[in-house]
């Protein structure tokens, strides 16, 4: 499964990924580590985050 990093990530290496099924997200500095996800929870997380 692909991992999407935001294309305004920093080259820090700080940010979270979003698996490609929008079914999980992980630290990119952490990539053995992700966290499951519903499309609903990843919807909303967007939602709030462009306001």
């Amino acid at each position: 499964m692909e991992w999407r990093k935001s294309s305004r990530s920093g080259s820090n290496g700080d940010c979270v990924e979003l698996r490609q099924d929008l079914a999980a997200v992980r630290d990119s500095k952490r990539p053995g580590v992700s966290l499951p996800v519903t499309r609903d929870a990843v919807r909303e997380l967007i939602t709030r985050l462009t306001r």
